[in-house]
């Protein structure tokens, strides 16, 4: 598993945008994430799925919330990373009105969550390998503080306690 020190693995991520006012789609787009971190602070995010109850009712408001305060610890930018395709995030996004504040990036075969270890069997449960619940701060690519979930709980990944340690 991905560790504080680490930087993050090679991958491609895909973001769904759209035009403002229209609504043709500009993705979806993919996101190196080698190059969309370097350099920045990012307050990043993992769950297990759009749309499910924990991750829409507090894990994404959370960040939409905190999101100024977020901005004024030094975080560059917020990432949502969910084991779904772009079409889905980006779906979500509008439901969730993350707007501009949070990027809202599909891990669409867990390529990613796989790459960090960070990875959820729910197989049994009807949803195949997801993402794990956590949160990390990530500075130029680097794991700077990285908060896992225990299985069920929605504990130490919120807004609030990676606010908590942009600040220190």
């Amino acid at each position: 598993m991905i560790k504080v020190g680490d930087t993050l693995p090679p991958a491609t991520l895909m973001e769904f945008s759209e035009v403002e006012g229209n609504g043709c789609s500009i993705g979806p787009n993919p996101v190196d994430v080698t190059k969309a971190s370097t350099g920045k602070t990012i307050a990043l995010f993992g769950l297990p799925g759009a749309y499910t109850p924990t991750c829409s009712a507090k894990h994404v408001p959370g960040y939409v919330e905190k999101f100024d305060e977020l901005k004024s610890a030094g975080v560059d930018e917020i990432w949502c990373v969910s084991v779904n395709d772009a079409f889905v995030m980006g779906a979500w996004a509008r439901d969730q009105k993350t707007g501009t504040k949070v990027r809202m990036l599909a891990d669409g075969s867990a390529d990613f969550a796989k790459a960090t270890g960070l990875t959820l069997d729910l197989t049994a449960r009807g949803m195949g390998v997801r993402s794990n619940r956590y949160s990390m701060l990530v500075k130029d690519g680097k794991v700077a503080s990285l908060n896992v979930e225990g299985p069920g709980k929605f504990e130490v990944s919120d807004a609030a306690t990676l606010l908590a340690q942009a600040k220190a």
